[in-house]
């Protein structure tokens, strides 16, 4: 008996004074379109680079200049919720199906190199900032 009324007034408790869960704010659908923007922007711009006869290295370097001004720039306070790493990964993706093959990269491979290329290139690119934040 002492058993069901302690479980009633846990249960009654819980009830009433609920766990409080913190939501984190990067599933907010315009963080998501914003990183689409930039990532649709920074392919468009690599890829028009690499056509135009700039080496894979110039290409990257002015690409990454290029966006970084413009997300500087930006007044859209959700880029502060956006993950560099996620961002990355999401300029892989769209840069290695969009002209990947115009430069021999392909496939998950070719993602991951472009990835750690990419990240390594915007840090001596831009050493004093942090990419979108």
């Amino acid at each position: 008996m002492l058993k069901r009324l302690f479980g009633l007034l846990l249960l009654l408790f819980l009830l009433l004074n609920p766990l409080i869960a913190i939501a984190l704010d990067t599933s907010d659908p315009s963080v998501s379109l914003l990183q689409n923007r930039i990532s649709n922007n920074f392919s468009r711009k690599f890829c028009k680079a690499i056509q135009n006869g700039f080496s894979k290295d110039e290409a990257m370097t002015s690409t990454i200049i290029k966006t970084e001004n413009i997300i500087s720039f930006s007044y859209n306070p959700q880029k502060k919720w956006i993950e560099p790493n996620d961002l990355a990964n999401q300029i892989s993706l769209k840069v290695i199906n969009d002209c990947g093959w115009s430069f021999g990269l392909d496939g998950k491979d070719g993602v991951n190199y472009f990835k750690s290329y990419f990240l390594e290139i915007y840090e001596k690119t831009t050493p004093d900032k942090k990419l979108t934040r």
